[in-house]
């Protein structure tokens, strides 16, 4: 690994961590209540990292965990209502990080 990647695996792993969270809830929106072994299975994720997926979108109180298995909270549409622009956010702050860049 070079030092580009170095320095960018970090954004790189956070957005992979995005990516598998929003996965995880539209997953359980649409299969409700849902198991940590189902939900391992059906989205090919460890169970240690669906685990800590589910623990922090429970800490977000994005999710509910029932004696049946995970289920969406009453957040869950007002966070998927608001993703896209929340994530059209982050896409204009790294232009303008690209946008600093020097070109030598």
């Amino acid at each position: 690994m070079n030092g580009e990647e170095g320095v960018l695996s970090g954004a790189y792993e956070e957005v992979d961590l995005i990516e598998r969270h929003i996965n995880m809830l539209k997953f359980t929106k649409d299969n409700q209540p849902i198991g940590i072994t189902r939900l391992s299975e059906a989205l090919s994720i460890p169970k240690h990292k669906v685990r800590y997926s589910l623990r922090l979108l429970e800490k977000d109180g994005l999710i509910v965990a029932t004696p049946d298995g995970a289920v969406v909270s009453d957040k869950y549409r007002e966070f998927m209502d608001g993703l896209e622009s929340r994530l059209d956010g982050l896409i204009s702050r790294i232009e303008d990080v690209k946008t600093g860049i020097p070109h030598t």
